[in-house]
């Protein structure tokens, strides 16, 4: 099954399509139809075999996109402005407890979606019955949660450099306390929480390499013998180097702590 691979936002989920007999490489901007509405969007995978076990249907693309069409983009996205801006007053002057993150309009202009954050559930049928009549158009209001907030607004992360969801990541990464613990990480929330206020993306990078580590690593406490053939109790340890600090018995009246690969030890039954 030949395939590609479309992106209609910057770090949006990649969707496949049937190119068909047209020539695309990647790059290329293609008019397809989402569930959404026709949209039209950026190859990021050019032409390639798919599995066969690939069980979804797949729609070909409509054409490749032209100057025209791409002006159209634009000017969506100047619509896209203004139609956010109508939408945002509307929404204080009905006094709604909701937040709106972004609009959009589909590549055809036969919609408009509104996407905001709410604490609770909200009752917006004016706000469309008056969108309806401003825009001339279908509307439509989507909920979405803070993680997406952050994924469609971006910023910036405490490391200093763009969030991870708004600049590489397509889909989010199940992430947990773990995986925190794992790697040693203060569990203060303020310092492993992101911008979102859920835990950091990030943690879940380093995650599968900590957790091979510290398989290998002995338990503090654990009782080892030195190449020196002394006795010591593991007093701490360093996932990253594999190294342990060890207190080792030097005479009854003396104890000294020693560090240690982990080849160099030998665990005490």
């Amino acid at each position: 099954m030949r395939v590609i691979g479309v992106r209609f936002r910057e770090v949006g989920n990649i969707c496949y399509y049937d190119p068909d007999d047209f020539d695309i490489e990647v790059n290329d901007r293609v008019i397809v139809e989402t569930e959404r509405g026709i949209e039209c969007g950026r190859v990021i995978l050019g032409a390639r075999e798919l599995s066969e076990n690939y069980e979804k249907p797949l729609k070909k693309i409509i054409k490749k996109a032209d100057s025209e069409d791409i002006l159209r983009c634009e000017e969506n996205i100047k619509k896209e402005k203004e139609a956010f801006d109508i939408c945002k007053a509307k929404i204080i002057e009905l006094d709604l407890p909701m937040k709106l993150i972004c609009a959009e309009y589909t590549f055809d202009n036969a919609k408009v979606l509104f996407y905001f954050t709410a604490e609770c559930r909200v009752d917006f049928r004016e706000l469309v019955k008056i969108l309806a009549s401003i825009f001339r158009v279908r509307i439509e209001l989507r909920q979405v949660g803070v993680r997406d907030e952050t994924k469609m607004v971006g910023g910036m992360g405490s490391c200093g450099r763009a969030l991870c969801c708004h600049s590489y990541l397509s889909d989010f990464v199940p992430v947990s306390i773990k995986m925190a613990k794992e790697q040693s990480l203060s569990l203060n929330p303020a310092k492993i929480s992101g911008v979102c206020g859920r835990l950091m993306c990030c943690l879940k990078n380093e995650s599968d390499t900590y957790e091979y580590l510290n398989k290998k690593m002995p338990k503090e406490g654990v009782c080892v013998c030195t190449p020196a053939g002394e006795t010591g109790v593991i007093v701490s340890t360093s996932v990253l180097r594999q190294t342990v600090k060890v207190l080792v018995t030097k005479s009854e009246d003396a104890k000294e702590i020693e560090e240690y690969s982990l080849s160099e030890i030998r665990i005490q039954a």
